[in-house]
């Protein structure tokens, strides 16, 4: 039996229920309160020594990292494929994620932690900047997706990982350029597919 540590509103565990949906996976979540340091416990740091979240136990197997744990998923379990077949392909899905966990979920992380701050202590100017660099970012896969329904062609870990802070661009107060035809229409199709539509519910 496949378990998961989980933290409900964590991006990175979310892009790992997106694959277990994808792949039509039992598991038992195994609920990690970040607010009580729950991830800090020594029963959790011998699983994972860097006391994050996800952790996933398939049998004997332990792993973290959302990507490593995504690629795990996908070899052990292949149907279907969320890599292409080439190895051109699946680098460009490994920078596609690269670019998205370094250069995307932070500043959407940022702009979430200062809305929700009381508002006579927001800081305006860093939310601003923050939602411009989600902005840009989107503005970079514009071309990605010309002529393709998903990042590389096929749904792919690419399109996962960008998945649980795309649903989330509205709350963030970003709007997606009307020149970005090819972001809309991603997005569109990101919402429609049931495994992510599952992290709304």
């Amino acid at each position: 039996m496949i378990r998961l540590y989980d933290y409900l509103d964590c991006p990175f565990c979310q892009k790992v229920r997106v694959v277990l949906a994808e792949k039509d996976l039992e598991y038992e979540r195994i609920y990690v309160d970040l607010r009580k340091n729950e991830q800090k416990v020594p029963e959790f740091l011998k699983l994972n020594p860097y006391g994050k979240v996800p952790v996933l136990i398939d049998d004997d197997v332990v792993v973290y990292d959302s990507t490593i744990v995504n690629e795990y998923l996908n070899e052990e379990y292949p149907i279907p494929p969320l890599m292409p077949e080439d190895s051109a392909g699946r680098a460009r899905v490994r920078l596609l994620e690269d670019f998205c966990d370094n250069s995307f979920i932070p500043p959407a992380g940022m702009v979430l932690a200062e809305i929700h701050k009381p508002e006579a202590e927001r800081d305006a100017e860093k939310v601003r900047r923050y939602q411009g660099e989600v902005g840009r970012v989107l503005a970079r896969l514009e071309p990605q997706l010309d002529g393709k329904e998903y990042l590389v062609g096929e749904f792919s870990l690419a399109d996962v990982a960008f998945a649980p802070r795309v649903l989330i661009l509205h709350q963030l107060g970003v709007e997606v350029e009307s020149r970005l035809q090819n972001v809309q229409a991603w997005i569109a199709r990101l919402r429609e597919r049931p495994s992510v539509r599952a992290l709304t519910l």
